[in-house]
């Protein structure tokens, strides 16, 4: 169990950083330690394995595709209990591992090729704009780059911990043209480089539509809606939280105010919320797997592609 609490450490202290990567982490370190446990009976190695997703759940409040991964192996599991021994209960839930693995592998796989139809074939140079770090935006740039659209990009920062930087570099390694500019400069940028389409990640869908990204996220999208720029949030329907349907609403992390200013005077209260809401009404479609759809279509889609979740 130590081990597994250092291991949950890493994304509680955003040492891994990510919606997708933080849900690829979390079930490999579930994995790992199913691997390690020395219990006596299979109830016992179940009790064990609640404790460990708990623990793992509750590092960070806003990844549903987190905990849609450890909810998928656990049930994974339970429908298979009858058939489960200790010596092969690591070998399912590695195999379930490596199952809801190739889902977020082959999901992003698929909103790369749907996104980039998004790139017209024109000779005038699209210039797209994206918010933070989202693997999911990457991959579209990164297809649209392959197949020779013709295309710039503008980013942003990302205060406080300038994931944007993470994005600019990856795109300049790829020979994407990138402008990097600063979080309150996001409406001067959409005027000045005349931004044509606006692509940004998730990090948590609701039953309504609304979706969960980085602070800024929703500055941007009233900029586009202001400035009438398309606005597309590119995700996996894993980022999708069931149990918004039920009325628990989503919680938004509050995280250290450190992060804003180390030393900063005793007397001075800080905020540092890390994520924000878009309303569906900003956004002009969503880009999943399933295709591009309004926001609120999330649940329909969700319940087909991934019944066992539901």
């Amino acid at each position: 169990m130590n081990q597994l609490i250092k291991d949950a450490e890493k994304i509680k202290s955003l040492e891994i950083q990510g919606a997708t990567n933080v849900a690829i982490r979390a079930i490999d370190f579930l994995s790992n330690y199913a691997k390690r446990l020395k219990d006596e009976s299979v109830e016992a190695c179940f009790e064990s394995l609640y404790k460990a997703i708990d623990i793992l759940m509750n590092t960070r409040p806003t990844e549903p595709a987190m905990r849609n991964g450890l909810k998928f192996i656990i049930n994974k599991l339970k429908n298979e209990s009858n058939s489960c021994s200790l010596e092969n209960i690591p070998k399912k839930i590695e195999s379930f591992k490596n199952q809801y693995y190739e889902m977020l592998q082959n999901s992003k796989k698929k909103i790369a090729e749907i996104g980039v139809r998004r790139f017209p074939n024109d000779k005038k140079k699209l210039v797209v704009m994206t918010h933070c770090h989202s693997t999911l935006v990457t991959a579209i740039l990164l297809e649209a780059k392959r197949q020779g659209k013709n295309f710039k990009v503008i980013n942003t920062e990302t205060q406080p911990r300038l994931q944007g930087r993470k994005t600019a570099r990856e795109l300049l390694k790829a020979g994407i043209e990138i402008t990097h500019v600063i979080d309150s400069a996001m409406r001067w940028a959409v005027r000045h480089f005349q931004v044509d389409i606006i692509l940004i990640g998730a990090d948590s869908i609701t039953s309504e539509g609304t979706i969960i990204n980085k602070i800024g996220s929703r500055l941007l999208a009233l900029v586009a809606h202001e400035e009438h720029v398309p606005f597309y949030v590119c995700t996996p329907l894993l980022k999708y939280n069931p149990e918004t349907n039920l009325g628990i609403l989503e919680t938004i992390e509050m995280r250290d105010p450190k992060e804003v200013w180390e030393n900063a005077p005793e007397k001075v209260k800080i905020v540092n919320p890390a994520f924000e809401t878009v309303s569906r009404r900003y956004i002009d479609g969503i880009i999943t797997e399933a295709g591009i759809f309004a926001s609120s279509h999330v649940p329909t889609y969700f319940a087909k592609l991934y019944p066992e979740m539901v």
